[in-house]
């Protein structure tokens, strides 16, 4: 008798394929930039090409992947939001931002080169993302749809808007009630994860309810994810997590976990994790990645 496939064996299979996809596409868009100036380019890689989780990139893929869309077709999306996330790392881990020396287990950008090069990089990056969309071989509509989504969701009321946000409140974390701390964390992180799963469906070309369906499962992704990086920064260490463990409770941010307590924040995790399964219950077999990935979310270590 043949063996039934095992479905968490082939996600993971199919997980491991598109982080590859992911790495040689954003390999080939340094590339395409190695003949400026030297070091530029190598903050650009030092920011982009040791490690992540890929989570967002991973999201454009499966999303497309789980309606259809050909094979290759996300490549650029996909590269194109991991280019923005990483973009904004290397900011936010400025000093004049969170002030951070670790990221991903090695030296920041501006700790490896400087100040005034980790800026640039950052910059350099994001318009590498939007030049990656818009030379990518779908139609002319698409990739406008594409360029808007990205581009609001990255800027002054998505993820620039919550960073400034976040910093309005450091120093004062427990001022701000759990509504506020809500739109800080959709804007700040929910909003690029949110664009990751937009970008899939518009891969695929879902209709209006479907990709409603699929918002709703990465709004609920987004603060979920967000929870657990509150609850990682309390439980974790350094060295699991890459960054530097317990920088929200020295600089009094706010989070989850000083508003409401880790219990609490757990719970919440709990009703997160019920909605992206209710989200995406109509849908066949062919969203086991997304849903996977949603579990990441809840369960990662780092």
């Amino acid at each position: 008798m043949t063996p039934m496939p095992d479905p968490a064996v082939e996600t993971g299979a199919l997980l491991d394929t598109w982080r590859a996809r992911t790495d040689a596409t954003l390999q080939q868009a340094l590339d395409s930039v190695a003949d400026g100036e030297p070091r530029l380019h190598a903050a650009m890689g030092h920011a982009v090409l040791l490690g992540g989780k890929r989570m967002r990139p991973l999201l454009v893929h499966a999303t497309a992947y789980a309606f259809g869309a050909p094979a290759g077709a996300a490549d650029a999306a996909a590269a194109a939001v991991e280019l923005v996330h990483a973009y904004s790392l290397v900011h936010d881990d400025l000093p004049a931002m969170d002030d951070d020396a670790l990221r991903r287990g090695q030296p920041t950008v501006h700790v490896a080169f400087d100040e005034a090069t980790a800026i640039l990089a950052g910059d350099a990056l994001q318009t590498l993302a939007f030049s990656l969309l818009a030379e990518s071989p779908l139609a002319a509509e698409v990739r406008l749809a594409m360029v808007a989504t990205l581009a609001r969701a990255s800027g002054a009321n998505g993820m620039c808007g919550g960073q400034a946000l976040d910093l309005a409140a450091t120093g004062d974390g427990g001022s701000i009630g759990v509504a506020a701390l809500e739109r800080l964390h959709a804007m700040k992180t929910g909003a690029l994860l949110r664009a990751a799963v937009a970008l899939g469906a518009l891969t695929a070309g879902v209709d209006a309810q479907t990709r409603a369906r699929l918002d709703d499962f990465a709004d609920a992704l987004g603060l979920a994810f967000q929870i657990r990086d509150d609850l990682l920064d309390i439980e974790g260490d350094s060295a699991t997590l890459g960054k530097t463990a317990g920088k929200d409770v020295a600089q009094d941010k706010a989070t989850f976990p000083a508003l409401i307590g880790a219990d609490a924040s757990r719970a919440r995790l709990d009703g997160l994790a019920a909605r992206m399964r209710d989200a995406l219950a109509p849908f066949g077999e062919t969203v086991g990645p997304l849903a996977a990935l949603g579990r990441r979310a809840i369960e990662r270590d780092h």
